[in-house]
């Protein structure tokens, strides 16, 4: 399902510069082609600043449906539009690309990403993630590590993005699994117990990209 006319998306531009990845503007969708939609000039939401877009910009995109159900989809700049406004033309992405991600139900993708780690008694140590999503991570420990269902972590995740840039996401979880594997290791599952929407937004952003590349490979 596409958006409509006169609906809003909330995008991100990709740039090497990790402050400006993170600002998201808004735009209204003002045509609807075959290949493309077409948008007004993106503005700041925090500001009201217009956003100047060039041709070939890739963008990560989302709208909202019924229910606040956020989704998401990859895109780039194809070109302009000049009507009574000035209209910015974007890939209309394919049907089976849109990922609608509930705010309780965050899909999960594999990633070996760097993990440190602050326990309850302020041990610390630094992990691999197995997998990560919207609403938690796990990750590989050695068995020396002394870890429990219930523990609190303070977590410091690294990511990496597709344009090469990279973020720290700050989290506090909770295990609420730990399984024992046959390589005398352990898989932590951990659920995010506090966690900013902004920190959130950098993982979902990830996921996403990661969805995206398992798509077209």
């Amino acid at each position: 399902m596409y958006p409509k006319i006169n609906e809003y998306l909330y995008l991100q531009v990709a740039s090497s510069d990790a402050a400006e990845s993170e600002i998201q503007y808004r735009a209204r969708i003002a045509d609807m082609e075959d290949e493309s939609i077409l948008i007004e000039i993106p503005m700041q939401e925090s500001n009201g600043r217009l956003k100047k877009l060039f041709i070939g910009d890739e963008l990560s995109v989302y709208f909202l449906t019924e229910g606040g159900i956020k989704n998401y989809f990859n895109t780039h700049v194809l070109g302009f539009k000049e009507d009574v406004i000035r209209m910015v033309r974007l890939r209309k992405p394919a049907a089976e690309s849109i990922f609608k991600i509930q705010r309780r139900s965050f899909f999960r993708v594999n990633a070996e990403l760097e993990l440190a780690v602050k326990d309850a008694l302020g041990s610390r140590f630094l992990v691999r993630t197995e997998d990560i999503g919207g609403g938690g991570t796990s990750f590989l420990s050695d068995a020396k590590i002394t870890l429990g269902v219930a523990d609190k972590l303070a977590c410091w995740l690294l990511v990496s993005y597709r344009n090469g840039s990279t973020e720290h996401v700050n989290f506090e979880g909770e295990i609420v699994r730990i399984k024992p594997l046959e390589t005398g290791r352990n898989l932590v599952m951990v659920k995010f117990s506090a966690i900013s929407d902004t920190e959130r937004q950098k993982i979902i952003r990830y996921c996403f990209e990661r969805q995206f590349d398992f798509r077209n490979r």
